[in-house]
């Protein structure tokens, strides 16, 4: 099992934590904290040093722009990269160029000796409304990142979220339903840590040990809120041209001894 010494993670709100545990200093913890965290208690008195340039809303053309030059320039080991669902969300995207760009963020942070981890979306058609429609362009998207990997063998990793079934439950997901909840990212740092090749304490494909009780009103309630208070406004920014990170610094830009 390779011991990593430094970890850079680049991509948008999934990596950036959003809706998890929030930290001291007002930031979301995020699953790759709590990868960077168990890596470290590995590491011990030979330390580790992390970094996360990941922002909210970022699209793939801008994390290439944004991220991969700067983590790319780091001695990191290990490099963690999410990105293009925000593209697959809007309509009209160009699912082509968006692999063209994923191809050049991986190709770009590929380094002699480094290890870059990828993932494949979960499935959002059963548990978020109206989501068909994205289906074709996550498979695509899906068959592309296994071709990375396939392609770079050793070198790149997969974390293959979407054939988890356990990612169908909204108790992995924040009242939004694009991000997850506490319980969602202690999963996918599980998910990152077993495709890293440590021995997993817990099974994070497993179901949920209680049973989702909500009633079937209380889940069409749940429906109705989550289109007025989370659909509507991400439509308006789209609208706009705005995006819900624009302006914000990444949480941890600079590579540091990660100290939990």
């Amino acid at each position: 099992m390779r011991q990593y010494r430094a970890m850079v993670a680049v991509g948008d709100s999934f990596t950036e934590g959003m809706c998890d545990d929030v930290l001291p200093d007002g930031h979301f913890r995020g699953w790759a904290d709590r990868v960077a965290a168990a890596l470290a208690a590995e590491a011990g008195s030979a330390g580790f040093r992390y970094a996360n340039l990941a922002v909210r809303g970022k699209l793939i053309g801008q994390i290439r722009a944004e991220q991969v030059g700067p983590a790319a320039a780091t001695d990191a080991d290990l490099v963690t990269l999410a990105g293009g669902l925000n593209d697959v969300l809007r309509p009209g995207c160009d699912v082509a160029q968006v692999e063209r760009l994923l191809g050049e963020c991986v190709r770009g942070l590929l380094a002699e000796g480094r290890t870059v981890v990828l993932f494949t979306s979960t499935d959002p058609t059963r548990r978020m409304a109206g989501s068909r429609r994205l289906l074709p362009a996550i498979l695509r998207m899906k068959a592309y990142v296994e071709g990375l990997v396939r392609e770079h063998p050793g070198q790149v990793v997969l974390v293959d979220l979407f054939s988890a079934p356990v990612f169908d439950d909204r108790r992995l997901w924040a009242e939004d339903r694009l991000h997850l909840s506490p319980e969602g990212h202690r999963r996918v740092a599980l998910a990152v840590l077993e495709a890293l090749g440590r021995p997993a304490d817990r099974d994070w494909r497993a179901p949920l040990a209680e049973p989702d009780t909500r009633t079937r009103g209380r889940k069409a309630r749940e429906d109705v809120r989550w289109l007025g208070t989370h659909v509507g406004p991400w439509i308006g920014r789209r609208l706009r041209g705005r995006s819900s990170g624009d302006g914000r610094p990444a949480k941890r830009p600079d590579l540091l001894p990660y100290g939990g």
